[in-house]
C-alpha cells in the first residue's frame, strides 16, 4: 500500500469518527428543551383541569349534601314546641322571622339514637347565614337552658342568602311562621303543609326546593 493511498484512507476514517459538531448538539438540545417544555406545560394544563374538575366535584357533593340535609329536616318536622331558656313562655315548634340569629328554627324527629343515650329522638334545629356560609345549629336537649350551646356545623360555603317561604293551611305562601291571631296554644303547635327553600349561591346562582312536610 502506497503512502499516498493511506493518507487518503486515513483522512477518510478520521472524518466518520469526528462525530457531531458543536452546533448540531446544540440544535439537538434545543429541540429537546422545546419538546420539555411542550410536555411539561401540556402536564400542566392537564393537572390544573383535573384540579378544577376536583374542586367542581367537591363543590355538587356538597350542594347535594346541604340539600339535602334541609329536605329530610324539614320533611320530619314535629309539633312540639320548646321552653324558653328563661321563664315559662314556650318557643313555637316551627319559628321564623323573628329570630336575628336564625332563618328558621324547628323541632324535628327521626334523631337516631342507636347507642342507647340518655336523649330524646326529637331535636331542636336552627339554621343560620354568615359570612362563612349556611350553618346548621342543633342542640343536645329540646328545652335547653341558657348554658346549653349547639352543636354548630357547617352545612354550605359560598351561599349569599337564604330564604324560606311556608304553606299555610289555607294553601297561601307565606313569609314568616307561625301566623299572627288565632288560639295562641294552637299556633305554637302549628305546622305548615310545605316548606319553600331559596338558596342564593356566589357561584351557582338560585336554587329552589319546595318539602312537604310529613303528616
Amino acid at each position: 500500500m502506497s503512502l499516498r493511498t493511506f493518507r487518503h484512507r486515513s483522512s477518510g476514517f478520521a472524518a466518520r469518527a469526528r462525530g457531531f459538531t458543536l452546533l448540531e448538539v446544540l440544535v439537538a438540545i434545543a429541540i429537546f428543551a422545546f419538546v420539555g417544555v411542550m410536555a411539561l406545560s401540556g402536564y400542566t394544563q392537564l393537572q390544573k383541569q383535573t384540579e378544577y374538575q376536583q374542586l367542581r366535584l367537591e363543590r355538587v357533593r356538597e350542594v347535594q349534601r346541604a340539600v339535602q340535609t334541609l329536605a329530610q329536616d324539614l320533611t320530619q318536622i314535629e309539633p312540639r314546641p320548646i321552653r324558653e331558656p328563661i321563664g315559662d313562655q314556650r318557643v313555637p315548634a316551627v319559628l321564623a322571622g323573628e329570630s336575628v340569629e336564625y332563618k328558621l328554627e324547628f323541632t324535628r324527629s327521626g334523631w337516631m339514637n342507636t347507642a342507647g343515650l340518655p336523649r330524646p329522638t326529637l331535636q331542636r334545629v336552627g339554621y343560620r347565614l354568615d359570612q362563612d356560609g349556611l350553618w346548621r345549629d342543633h342542640w343536645r336537649v329540646l328545652d335547653r337552658t341558657q348554658a346549653a350551646e349547639p352543636v354548630r356545623v357547617r352545612l354550605l360555603s359560598g351561599v349569599r342568602a337564604v330564604t324560606f317561604r311556608f304553606m299555610s293551611p289555607s294553601l297561601e305562601w307565606v313569609d314568616r311562621w307561625p301566623q299572627l291571631g288565632g288560639n295562641p296554644v294552637e299556633q305554637e303547635r302549628l305546622r305548615p303543609a310545605a316548606v319553600e327553600v331559596t338558596l342564593d349561591l356566589e357561584d351557582w346562582g338560585e336554587i329552589k326546593r319546595i318539602v312537604e312536610v310529613a303528616g
